[in-house]
Formats: structure tokens, C-alpha cells, sequence
């Protein structure tokens, strides 16, 4: 079993790092006011939250000598090189990046990016404008262990790529919203594998029935509107690989197929746990299940992940990003791709037609079906 190596930085500069967070509307996400412990190149230098509790008690998980009900007052008086914007809700998100990024910040994002393809092209472009890096919490492709699958795909083990099988995790929130809140990571784990999405083609129903504009509501995590209970979709790549995404609510054994399974034209991976947690390979050409001589066999080169490390390796990436002026490894462009996926899968439903990408519809298509009556964000 490889062990797992502490992460060493080389950068040339301290950095003064913030986080803005908001208590009973999604938090910190995944804890990200959390990753700059242990980097010697960053100052955590204070936390924003309006609620007086949360915020108390993010300065005493952080160790920041400050905290601010406001967190334009906090970028104004803090003057942050980085800021990480944490909660999983998404409304106000695009004022946050957008107040950061005017704050002369780079930032890592929680996901998804945005409710609507709009607001992120928004973001993508003053982002661009102003000339500063977004990172957005996919955690997973930072990790060695997904990385390292990557490689062995492009040193041709299991020979030419075929076709992406992913699973969401099935549970209570099967269907649209495991698409909405686990997808985005499946999503962007399948373009960093795959490349770009060329076009979508997928079927949304609820009660074993087409869907309607009646099914549309609001996530229960909540990060915007959803609809449906069991999703199948289906992505052509540019890259002539296919991909594939299910999701059924309240599966037996709910969340262990949360993965995805790698075909090639010379044998499989298979990826479970959304983090390579479990990690398998099937060698053989031709897949038979009954044949004693063929087994999936663990990785156990792979090295070892952590998905809680993801966030501060994505906070390293990023600082190098602005160092180097490179693309961050989960950018805020590749965010917006997944996000594409998701709404590009409502669109295709609804359209009853292959859906291009990128996508004329700029709006949330389920918002746009219903007249407005669902809320683009929580």
C-alpha cells in the first residue's frame, strides 16, 4: 500500500488568504476556509460571516486574528491575494466572486460555479478582464490517485478510451438533485479524463413517467432547482470517447455505486467512491464476467488519496496557476462545463432533442419551462 507523503511548497511569496462563509446558507461547503493550514506561503488572515455564532466559531476552526460580519468590508480592509468562497448555497454567489475578484483576489470557488450558464460566463469573463485565477472545489482531480488513473490512460493501459460510465450515488436525492449536488464532481472528472462535451442527449423522468413542470423544486441541500427521480443521460465528447450518467432514486445499497467505469478497448477501470477510493482494473479485451482465468484486480500501485486533501492541493494549484499564469487544474471554465452537462441534460428532456454544446440556452432550463415559478437559486 503506497503511503502517503506530506505536500511540500516552493512558492516565492506569502500570501494573504480570506474566507467568506455564510451560517444556516451552505457554511464553508467542504470546508474550505480550512486548506491553508500547514502552508507556509499563506497567512489566513481573517473569516466574514453575518451570523455572529458561525462566524465565532470559523475564526476558532481557522486560527484567523480576524473575523467581519461583511465581507465587503473585509475585502476592503483585509486587501486578500486569495479568497476562498465557501458556501454550498449558491445564491449571492456570483456578487461574492465578482466583489473578490474587483478586490484584486483570486479565489477557490465551492461548487457548482453558478445556477445559470449566464452568471458564469459573467464570471469566466471578469475574471479574464482583471486578470485573476478561479479555482472551483472538485476535489477529485487534484488527488494523486485520480491523477494517476489519467496517466494510465494516456500510457494506453487499457488501450484507446471507449466510453465513461458514471453513477450517482442513488440515494434519497437520486435522480436530478444527486445529478445537481454529486454529478458536477462525476461531470468534471469526465471531461478531465475525456476532454470537451460536443453534445448531449438524455431522458429525465419522474414516477416512471416523462417529466412535467410540475416536478420541478427545490433542491433539499439546497443549491438550486431540480426535477426528477431517476436520470439517464448520455455525452458525445469531442475526443470520440462516449459518456454515460444514471442516477435512480433510493437504490438498494445506495451510494456504492458512486463512480464511474472506464472501457477501453483493451480492458477497465473502475473508479469507485467518486475519489478513487476504490480503485480496480480489469485487464482483458473481452469482458466476461464468468471467466475464472479474468478478474478485476486492485490498483495497488496507485498512490494514496485523501479526499480532504483535495482542497489544500487545489489551493497549491492555485497559487501556482497565478504564478505561472496557467489555467488552474479545475478552473472556473471546466466548472462551468459540468454545469453545462447538468443543465444541457434538463434541456434535452425538455427539448426532446440532442442539445449542442455550448448551449444557446444561457438560462436554467427547468426555471425557463416553468415561467419562473422555480427559483434559479435557494
Amino acid at each position: 500500500m503506497a503511503v502517503c507523503e506530506t505536500t511540500e511548497t516552493t512558492m516565492s511569496k506569502t500570501y494573504k488568504a480570506v474566507a467568506i462563509g455564510h451560517t444556516g446558507e451552505g457554511g464553508y461547503g467542504h470546508g474550505l476556509h480550512l486548506p491553508y493550514r500547514g502552508l507556509d506561503n499563506v497567512e489566513f488572515a481573517a473569516v466574514a460571516d453575518p451570523d455572529e455564532a458561525g462566524r465565532a466559531q470559523a475564526q476558532a476552526e481557522t486560527g484567523a486574528p480576524r473575523s467581519y460580519a461583511d465581507y465587503s468590508e473585509m475585502l476592503r480592509v483585509e486587501q486578500p491575494d486569495i479568497v476562498s468562497v465557501c458556501p454550498r448555497w449558491t445564491r449571492g454567489r456570483t456578487e461574492m466572486v465578482m466583489a473578490a475578484l474587483d478586490a484584486g483576489a483570486h479565489i477557490y470557488c465551492e461548487k457548482p460555479l453558478t445556477s445559470t450558464l449566464w452568471e458564469g460566463d459573467a464570471i469566466v469573463a471578469h475574471a479574464q478582464e482583471v486578470g485573476r485565477k478561479i479555482a472551483v472545489a472538485h476535489q477529485a482531480v487534484y488527488l494523486p490517485r485520480v491523477q494517476y488513473v489519467k496517466q494510465l490512460l494516456q500510457d494506453g493501459r487499457i488501450g484507446d478510451v471507449q466510453a465513461i460510465y458514471a453513477h450517482g450515488k442513488q440515494d434519497s436525492r437520486g435522480g436530478g438533485e444527486d445529478m445537481l449536488v454529486l454529478g458536477t464532481h462525476l461531470f468534471n472528472m469526465m471531461r478531465f479524463f475525456a476532454g470537451d462535451v460536443s453534445w448531449i442527449s438524455a431522458q429525465v423522468t419522474a414516477n416512471g413517467r416523462e417529466l412535467e413542470p410540475v416536478d420541478v423544486r427545490q433542491a433539499t441541500e439546497p443549491v438550486g432547482a431540480v426535477a426528477g427521480d431517476c436520470v439517464n443521460a448520455y455525452f458525445a465528447f469531442e475526443s470520440g470517447t462516449v459518456g454515460f450518467f444514471d442516477s435512480r432514486k433510493d437504490q438498494a445499497g445506495a451510494g456504492t455505486p458512486f463512480g464511474m467505469e472506464i472501457v477501453g478497448s483493451q480492458g477497465r477501470i473502475s473508479l469507485r467512491g467518486g475519489f478513487g477510493d476504490d480503485l480496480m482494473i480489469y485487464p482483458h479485451p473481452l469482458y466476461a464476467p464468468s471467466a475464472q482465468e479474468q478478474r478485476w484486480e486492485p490498483l495497488e500501485e496507485a498512490p494514496c488519496s485523501e479526499p480532504q486533501d483535495g482542497n489544500q492541493l487545489a489551493i497549491i494549484d492555485l497559487i501556482e496557476a497565478a504564478e505561472e499564469d496557467h489555467k488552474p487544474l479545475s478552473a472556473d471554465t471546466d466548472a462551468l462545463a459540468a454545469l453545462e452537462m447538468i443543465l444541457g441534460t434538463y434541456e434535452s428532456q425538455i427539448s426532446g432533442a440532442r442539445v449542442a454544446v455550448p448551449m444557446t440556452n444561457r438560462l436554467h432550463p427547468l426555471v425557463g419551462w416553468t415561467g419562473g415559478a422555480a427559483a434559479l437559486s435557494p
